[in-house]
């Protein structure tokens, strides 16, 4: 039996996006209420009836809650340009070593507006062998 888990996380954060065209709102300072999906997939083990706990998705998240709550994006190494695009592949970068299992990072910049992105293109090694 194969599944997805997925376990939400909220930060808060302000941040500019410095690469869009002259006049556009979104280069001047402003915060985001952020909403993330972690999503993990595979196969359940058949003697604990569960593919992980969801502990684990909480320990690898709390690291990146600490560093990305109440902070400004931009000064955050990797986040310069912080689209909803470059923060997801940072967070994915992020959470894969420790879930290998990892599917899909879903960020939700306001209610109705949201990028999903499901790794870089082949799985890792780890996540293979999770698989």
């Amino acid at each position: 039996m194969k599944v997805r888990l997925v376990h939400e996380f909220r930060f808060e954060a302000a941040h500019r996006l410095p690469r869009v065209p002259a006049g556009h709102k979104c280069a001047q300072l402003h915060g985001h209420s952020f909403r993330i999906e972690v999503a993990v997939s595979g196969p359940v083990n058949e003697e604990t009836g569960w593919l992980l706990d969801y502990q684990q998705i909480q320990d690898a998240w709390d690291p990146l809650f600490a560093r990305l709550d109440h902070h400004y994006l931009n000064e955050i190494e990797g986040l310069e340009n912080p689209t909803s695009e470059m923060l997801a592949r940072w967070l994915w970068e992020r959470l894969i070593p420790a879930l290998p299992q990892l599917e899909r990072i879903t960020i939700f910049e306001t209610h109705d507006t949201r990028c999903e992105y499901e790794g870089h293109g082949a799985p890792s090694a780890a996540r293979a062998a999770a698989l």
